[in-house]
């Protein structure tokens, strides 16, 4: 099957072609974890994950990265109010947002490396850089030298001189250039670590870079991900690092999923209209947020509205309803729920064209659609009800959306049996009595 991406790095839509054959190695953006993350954290978990599952089903091993930012000045800052380590807040937020993870049905990713147990190795890497002439040190401090990689702002399609002007830079006075970057940061606040420049802790921007290449025993990977705040100067400087440190742009495609909105506005801490995702989740449920997320192009912006989350509501039910209904029919008439069937070759194409979920979602509810018509019909066809409910649910599995359905035993079907039985003989109060134990066990 022919996959096509859109590659932030070229601008367009390209061909994928992975490095060895048969494999997918993808790296995400994970979080900074001082917080519980808001709604859009969940975003580049969602997209990637559904990514992931179409190569796996395509048939690619797929080596899946993402890390958590355990070292950073929010994190400091909490430890210090809260009179904790910065592990303790660490670890109560990667346990929050793994929850969160979870309830989005995302899969595990293959290796979740830390800031903290890579700073061996971030040393190293700094130190290289500085031999190399594209890093220097400056009282303590170490910053990258941009004017050193002629292709920087290559990816964000920015020139170098136009960042002086009013870019998105850190001032410094340390800096050789206003646009250098921190790679080690001299500091005696909060967690620090011993290196050849004193204490203090990596920056940012090199974090990254140094665990892809420490993951993946390699410079060079298939798809770098995150969200499209990331892409500069995050993703730049990781790319010029490694161009300067192994000729590499680091991933060969760069992909980049939009913002979300709320009511047309940029959700923001400042502005007051963040979602926290685990009271998302909590209120409206996992399978709201994954096709809420799921329901627009990932590289164009979504607008949260309440209107917005009430549809998406009402078509997980319309799913679940049907999903139910089916498979209650299958195992109350002998039909089987673990055949084999192609899935939807339409479906297929349409997330190879560009992870396109906005369309697939749209096939899947005319295979629901056809669901519900065939279950209405007075002579029910085993069989294509069968095809129908293993193509559904590999649909399902491909976008992530986890329906539950009952699973019946004898005594559920003798239960209902008994219940045609007693309709059948007009004893109306038996097969009420029955027909409540049937709504309870979720039969009917």
């Amino acid at each position: 099957m022919n996959i096509r991406l859109f590659n932030s790095l070229s601008g367009k839509v390209e061909d994928f072609l992975p490095i060895k054959k048969g494999q997918v190695s993808m790296y995400v953006c994970g979080p900074t974890i001082y917080d519980d993350v808001h709604v859009g954290n969940l975003r580049p978990v969602v997209v990637f994950d559904t990514l992931r599952r179409f190569f796996l089903h395509v048939g690619y091993d797929v080596i899946f990265v993402s890390n958590f930012t355990d070292i950073d000045d929010k994190i400091i800052d909490r430890a210090l109010k809260e009179n904790k380590s910065e592990l303790e807040i660490a670890n109560r937020y990667i346990d929050v947002y793994n929850r969160n993870v979870e309830n989005v049905n995302a899969m595990t990713p293959t290796y979740t490396p830390r800031v903290t147990t890579s700073i061996n190795e971030i040393i190293k890497f700094i130190e290289e850089l500085v031999k190399k002439g594209a890093a220097y040190e400056k009282d303590g401090d170490v910053f990258f030298r941009v004017s050193e990689d002629k292709n920087y702002g290559h990816l964000a399609n920015i020139k170098l001189e136009d960042l002086v002007h009013g870019a998105r830079i850190d001032e410094n006075d340390k800096k050789e250039h206003p646009a250098d970057f921190l790679l080690w940061k001299r500091t005696e606040v909060g967690i620090t670590f011993s290196s050849p420049w004193g204490e203090g802790r990596p920056g940012w921007h090199t974090e990254c870079v140094v665990m892809i290449n420490k993951t993946f025993k390699q410079p060079l990977i298939d798809i770098h991900g995150g969200g499209f705040d990331l892409k500069f100067p995050h993703h730049e400087n990781e790319m010029a690092q490694s161009r300067a440190h192994s000729g590499t742009n680091l991933a060969n495609y760069w992909m980049h999923n939009g913002f979300i909105n709320v009511n047309n506005e940029k959700m923001s801490k400042s502005l007051g209209n963040t979602l926290t995702a685990t009271d998302f989740i909590n209120k409206y449920g996992g399978n709201t947020l994954r096709l809420l997320l799921l329901s627009g192009h990932y590289r164009s912006p979504l607008n949260l509205t309440d209107e917005v989350i009430s549809n998406n509501q009402k078509e997980v039910e319309k799913i679940s309803n049907a999903i139910r209904q089916l498979a209650v029919y299958l195992q109350l008439n002998g039909g089987k729920l673990n055949k084999t069937a192609h899935i939807n070759n339409e479906f297929l194409e349409t997330l190879a064209d560009d992870l396109n979920t906005a369309n697939a979602i749209s096939i899947l509810f005319g295979v629901i659609k056809t669901i519900n018509t065939k279950l209405r019909k007075p002579n029910k066809e085993i069989e294509t009800l069968e095809n129908l409910f293993v193509e559904s649910n590999s649909m399902l599995d491909l976008l992530g959306l986890k329906i539950n359905y009952p699973e019946l035993d004898k005594n559920d079907i003798q239960l209902y049996t008994q219940y045609k039985e007693a309709k059948e003989k007009k004893d109306f109060a038996k097969s009420d009595e029955i027909r409540d134990k049937l709504i309870e066990r979720g039969i009917l």
